[in-house]
């Protein structure tokens, strides 16, 4: 499998340092290559503006699930994969869970 890059968006980019890391251990554990970060809603709509090439899958925080739509419209025509973030599991930090739903899309 190649690597797969995913980025998580949340409202300023910080909350979501914690899962990025338990996501990133979850990977490694698993044997995937991984390039996971966060970055605030701002900054991850530039991203795909600029770089969708460097996207395979983004994840929305549940605390910005309202841009679903918004970021729809931004990866439409792309191959990246879009989503929020299951609430029970952010909550709960499981990289694991986050993940396995990221992989899945």
């Amino acid at each position: 499998m190649s690597k797969v890059r995913i980025m998580l968006a949340c409202a300023a980019g910080m909350s979501t340092s914690l899962l990025v890391t338990k996501m990133q251990n979850a990977a490694k554990a698993k044997g995937i290559d991984a390039e996971i970060y966060a970055l605030s809603v701002g900054e991850a709509s530039v991203k795909i503006d600029d770089k969708p090439e460097e996207l395979d899958i983004v994840l929305l925080g549940p605390q910005v699930k309202y841009m679903k739509n918004d970021f729809a419209k931004k990866v439409e025509g792309k191959s990246i994969k879009l989503d929020v973030i299951n609430m029970m599991d952010y909550g709960m930090m499981n990289g694991e869970k986050v993940l396995d739903a990221a992989l899945a899309l």
